[in-house]
């Protein structure tokens, strides 16, 4: 764990992972959907599925031994547009690119608070 908090985090920020991404995976909450949205795809490519677990909608969440308890063999991360899930919204869409060495998946994917809190809600591939 020591390595992965000095090393850049994968979400493309260019923050070290502990100054980042990481900040959420040990309790701080994301401000935005966007920043959500990139603290959950650092946890797919890290394999931490009970982050992801915490960040979705109740009314939507999977059990957590149904989500990825390995990395994901993510390289790159593009976010293509965001509409609303700023500090005083309420719901939020982020559409982005997740880059892998077989393909690409894009997704359209949905947020909204809950208890105060961005959550995952769903999302559309494309």
């Amino acid at each position: 764990m020591a390595a992965r908090s000095l090393s850049a985090c994968a979400c493309g920020s260019g923050k070290p992972y502990a100054a980042c991404c990481g900040s959420y995976h040990r309790g701080a909450k994301p401000l935005t959907a966007e920043a959500l949205m990139r603290s959950r795809y650092t946890a797919f490519v890290h394999g931490l599925p009970e982050y992801l677990h915490i960040t979705w909608a109740a009314r939507t969440r999977p059990k957590v031994s149904e989500l990825p308890a390995t990395g994901m063999p993510f390289t790159r991360l593009e976010i293509l547009r965001t509409q609303g899930g700023g500090p005083f919204d309420t719901e939020g869409v982020v559409e982005f690119a997740a880059y892998s060495p077989t393909g690409v998946q894009h997704e359209v994917s949905r947020f909204i608070r809950e208890d105060g809190a961005w959550v995952y809600l769903d999302g559309d591939l494309r």
